[in-house]
Parts: structure tokens; sequence; C-alpha cells
């Protein structure tokens, strides 16, 4: 697993390289859809990245977001998300990322998240740890949500329909804050190093989480989904935390689904 690990860090800064070739280019952007960003810089990235994982894995699958995977004959499945952060990407805001996972027999057993901006690789495989740079990381002992930080995020689409609203104003109302960095798996490799205590999101991806629920879990949190069932990478929401505000979140988010408002919204005069 280790060649695993080491391959996918490897890949990663090299895809990361250029990326950061783009941003110094200042190039634009088009619309995937009506509302979804793409760049050169994503694909150029997606492209290295398929390719390296097809010429030392070629047995295995590639699931990649903008779609130039490969579908292989073993039971590994790479996640790959060329550019996390598209949209921060396109505007100049330094929050992005490119991530790698593998998973086997309905497992990830490692990933990488690499920040370019930072020079931040953060990597863990099942059962040995996770790492910031090649330092141990931990999650925050943190054990009252009104002591905690989180973060969240919005889809690009529909978003003025989305359900998190409510999830969003009951967090930043009832803790230090909620921030929307726009990159989940920036967001759950923060969760993993401590900089942050929890996160949750709608409608990800699973190459948005795969890495960053490994690295949560080996850096000694929790991952499952918003109602505490087992993480489905296909499944409609994520919870990542330090493990000891677990109980304390669900039972807030239970009582969220179910119409309650905690902390009531403010009346506009």
């Amino acid at each position: 697993m280790t060649t695993y690990l080491e391959t996918a860090q490897a890949i990663a800064r090299e895809a990361g390289a250029i990326v950061t070739d783009f941003a110094h280019r200042n190039i634009g952007f088009e619309l995937k859809g009506a509302y979804d960003l793409v760049t050169a810089a994503d694909r150029a990235s997606e492209q290295l990245i398929v390719e390296r994982l097809r010429k030392t894995f070629p047995s295995h699958t590639v699931v990649a977001e903008e779609g130039g995977g490969h579908q292989g004959s073993s039971g590994y499945r790479w996640y790959v998300d060329p550019l996390d952060g598209t949209t921060n990407f396109a505007h100049g805001f330094p929050v992005y990322n490119v991530t790698l996972a593998l998973e086997h027999a309905g497992q990830v057993i490692a990933g990488v998240v690499y920040d370019p901006t930072r020079d931040e690789m953060f990597a863990a495989e099942r059962g040995s740890g996770a790492f910031l740079n090649g330092r141990p990381i931990h999650v925050t002992k943190t054990d009252r949500l009104e002591d905690s930080l989180a973060a969240t995020g919005f889809p690009s689409r529909k978003r003025h329909q989305n359900v998190n609203i409510h999830f969003y104003y009951q967090l930043a109302m009832l803790s230090h804050g909620v921030r929307r960095p726009g990159a989940a798996a920036i967001d759950m490799a923060y969760v993993a190093c401590g900089r942050l205590d929890l996160f949750w999101e709608f409608a990800l991806n699973p190459w948005d989480m795969a890495a960053g629920s490994l690295l949560v879990e080996e850096a000694g949190g929790t991952v499952t989904d918003m109602h505490g069932a087992r993480l489905d990478l296909r499944g409609p929401h994520v919870l990542a935390d330090n493990g000891a505000l677990h109980t304390e979140t669900l039972t807030l988010f239970e009582r969220i689904f179910s119409g309650e408002s905690p902390v009531p919204l403010p009346q506009i005069k």
C-alpha cells in the first residue's frame, strides 16, 4: 500500500505544479453546464493524473471529475479531482487542491490532498495514520459545539434551493463560526489536522470526499452521513468531525432535519 500512497503523492505534486503554472498565467474559465466552472488547468491536471495512473496501475479503474477516467479490470478504483476548488482558482482565490484516493473492497485505503498554494501534502493510508508533509496529524479535542470552528459548502447550482442554509445558520449561531472556503477536500484535511473541528456538506461527489474521509478517520476523527450512518461516497451528505463532537452534532442535525430551529431566524424590520 505504501507504493500506492507514495505514487499518489508524486502524481499530486506533479499535477499541482501544472495547476500553479496555469495560475501564474491568469487563464480564464468556461462553464460546464449552466453553473459549474471548468478551466484548462482542470483538464491538463486530469490528463496527467490519469496517464500516470494508467501507466503505473493499468488494471485499476480511474474515476475522474472531468470524465477522463479509465475502466480497469481489477477491484481497485481511484477517485480523482484534478482541481478541487475550481471556482476559487478561476477567481484567483488561493484555496484549491489536487486530490486522489484509492478504494478497494468498498473501503478507501489510501488518499492524498495536495495544496500547491501552501505546498502542503496531506496523506493517509488505512491503519497507518494521517500526515501533513510527513508529520503525524490529529483531530482536535474540542468537545462542545459552542467551542468549535466548523466549515461547510454550498453547490454552485440551485444554491438558492439548498437546504444547507438552515444547517449553516444554526451552526453559525451555536459555534465560534462556520467557514466556507469552497474546497471540500481542503476542509476535511483541515479537520484531520486540527484547524477545524467539524465539516459537513450536501451533494458532494466521491472524488470530493474520498481522500478527506480517510484523512479524518486516520487522524482519530469520525466520518458518517448526517444521520450517523456509515458514509456512502455516493450518498446525499457527509459529516466529518473530531469524534468528540459527533453525538452533539448529530442531535442538532436531527432537530434541524425535523424542521426545528433551535436559534430563531432574525426578523427583517
